[in-house]
């Protein structure tokens, strides 16, 4: 993969996010000359600036919504391969400003797909979704990619809809019929909750806990039961490289939808996951059992099934949910140390990449 990334010219929209700075750091690791394209980080502190993620890279200040300035971003990078990873992220956020979730996820996604439809040099694309793009049954099973889409909530549907458009412009103007004319195979990604270093979003376990831990408050939890499918976010970013890589090797023959969820016995519950913040971290945190007054509809089981990913793409979990929360703790506590987040965190991704 070391190879394959040498001197590739990659465009990634939402590389100031979490899962986008550390996408970001591990292209610049491997090689990969990489153009930005994002809003400003929407917290302080955030991953891309306690790692210096703009270092290597080009960064672009800008909104998908903003076609023509996206357009004008992405000719001007010439990209062989395109990552779109820019999104509004948060489910709760998206009950509060359904439109602007619907602007962002649908029309973002129509965006980047017109601006790569008007170049010739991509190769790749791969639009980066969501597990809650499924109509959610609570099966006790994990979905499959041939499973329906659907989506309670607004950001839920909205990335049914991402995955829509991905299928209809796949089908429109990058049909596998007619591949030899336009050379570009486009595939969407999906992934559970992710956790690892770097993460402070609001509504989100993890940097709510180091919150409480760091300001000696309570913690809130909503919904103690709920069953996720937990994953260190190092673990759907190798799936999208891999998918990449073979997006741009082999076409066709991988251009349709991926999921890359964790094991079965990584599907925990909120308090199971909090147990183990507690236990790495080494310090014990008081906890509010909060009941949200709004009563908006949060999912209870959701799993992911990741067969295709482990058999077509060689791709599996290599950090189980306990070693992926020992590594997120130390991760934090680095950074309080005021250690070079940078260095750390491509380390981190080094000592992945040797397994």
């Amino acid at each position: 993969m070391n190879n394959f990334w040498k001197n590739k010219k990659v465009f990634l929209t939402g590389h100031t996010g979490f899962k986008g700075s550390w996408l970001s750091l591990w292209l610049q690791a491997l090689g990969a000359k990489v153009t930005g394209y994002a809003l400003l980080p929407s917290t302080n502190p955030n991953m891309f600036d306690r790692a210096s993620i703009e270092d290597g890279m080009i960064s672009i200040i800008g909104d998908i919504r903003d076609i023509n300035h996206l357009s004008n971003a992405i000719r001007g990078s010439n990209p062989e391969i395109v990552i779109h990873m820019a999104a509004q992220s948060l489910v709760r956020y998206s009950y509060q400003n359904p439109a602007e979730t619907y602007a962002t996820n649908v029309m973002g996604t129509v965006n980047i797909l017109e601006a790569v439809r008007s170049l010739k040099k991509v190769r790749a694309f791969i639009n980066v979704t969501s597990d809650k793009c499924y109509e959610n049954k609570e099966w006790l099973w994990g979905y499959r990619e041939v499973d329906s889409l659907g989506g309670h909530d607004p950001y839920s549907s909205s990335k049914a809809c991402s995955e829509l458009i991905t299928n209809a412009y796949r089908e429109s103007f990058f049909s596998i019929n007619n591949f030899e004319e336009h050379k570009n195979a486009i595939a969407s990604a999906r992934a559970g909750n992710v956790l690892g270093g770097g993460d402070w979003s609001n509504d989100r376990l993890v940097p709510d806990f180091i919150r409480s831990i760091t300001n000696k408050k309570l913690i809130d939890i909503r919904n103690p039961n709920a069953m996720r499918p937990w994953q260190h976010v190092l673990e759907p970013l190798k799936g999208y490289l891999l998918l990449a890589e073979n997006l741009y090797n082999h076409g066709p023959k991988y251009a349709e939808a991926w999921n890359f969820g964790p094991n079965n016995f990584d599907v925990k519950s909120v308090n199971e996951i909090l147990e183990l913040l507690i236990f790495h971290w080494e310090e014990a945190v008081g906890v509010n059992l909060k009941k949200d007054p709004s009563n908006l509809h949060e999912a209870f089981l959701l799993k992911l099934d990741s067969s295709k990913a482990r058999a077509k793409l060689n791709w599996q979990s290599k950090w189980d949910i306990n070693e992926s929360i020992k590594r997120t703790c130390e991760w934090y506590k680095a950074h309080l140390k005021n250690q070079d987040m940078r260095a750390y965190s491509l380390k981190e991704i080094l000592d992945y990449e040797r397994l």
